[in-house]
């Protein structure tokens, strides 16, 4: 992979596929890696350019790191590229990347699809930075012992086995720095958007979100599509956080579609 420096942090993207640009943004502790699914069946129609966020497979960690700092390396990636448009695709923190993305730079965004994820209005509150700290620094499956066991473990109840099996071990070989995803989780608690803001979002916006989404409900994405001007709202019913996984085939098809019909505007 390519690799920027972003005043002394190497940032590590990616660029594959021919054809129309879209910007991969993901979210929370994944590398870009994780875009695997998206990779496979979109890779043949589009350039697909990604990056691995702060912290995460071979970038390196910046802390502290904020919203607006990920979004500045977002534009950075697709100045490398060459691109002066494209669609701006991002999930759960990606997501969140992704709207301040287009907020800053609507001239280069050509749409914004925004995935698993929600406008945050307000900063969360501090208490309990302490637990935080300890849960990043425990290995992976520790972790997962933690987690839900609720809805296929996060993944929602109509999402295949097969494909649950897959992500699985796919983000068990997933780099990351507890430094560097520490980073992002605070970043995401003090960031927040002014909602005049995103009811004055220009570019044409797809919000995808899964009715099982233990993470960030669905009545918040909900709440996001009501408030952009024009949305496109997409249910995946009984699909939790990782709905590009559980509902792959389809979350891609609706992407394809959404993008078709933006080009055809454009």
């Amino acid at each position: 992979m390519p690799v920027l420096d972003r005043g002394g942090v190497r940032i590590a993207w990616d660029d594959r596929g021919q054809g129309t640009p879209i910007l991969l943004i993901m979210g929370h502790r994944y590398s870009s890696a994780m875009w695997y699914p998206a990779f496979e069946r979109l890779g043949g129609r589009y350039r697909l350019i990604s990056f691995d966020n702060n912290g995460t497979g071979k970038s390196d960690s910046r802390r502290p790191t904020s919203v607006a700092a990920m979004t500045a390396d977002a534009l950075a990636v697709l100045d490398a590229a060459g691109v002066d448009s494209a669609h701006v695709y991002g999930v759960s923190m990606g997501g969140g990347i992704a709207l301040e993305f287009a907020l800053r730079h609507p001239e280069r965004t050509r749409s914004v699809i925004l995935g698993c994820t929600t406008a945050k209005t307000e900063v969360i509150s501090r208490k309990g930075s302490w637990l935080v700290n300890i849960l990043y620094r425990l290995p992976p499956a520790i972790l997962k012992l933690l987690g839900s066991s609720k809805f296929k473990d996060g993944y929602g109840d109509a999402a295949p086995d097969e494909a649950i099996a897959r992500d699985m071990a796919m983000l068990a070989r997933d780099p990351y720095s507890a430094t560097g995803v520490l980073a992002q989780h605070f970043a995401i608690r003090d960031y927040a958007v002014d909602p005049a803001d995103v009811a004055a979002l220009k570019p044409p916006a797809l919000v995808l979100h899964g009715t099982q989404d233990l993470a960030v409900p669905y009545e918040a994405g909900k709440r996001l599509a009501e408030m952009i001007p024009g949305a496109k709202l997409v249910t995946f019913q009984d699909i939790g956080h990782n709905y590009f996984v559980g509902a792959g085939e389809e979350a891609n098809r609706v992407v394809d579609a959404f993008i078709t019909e933006v080009e055809a505007r454009r």
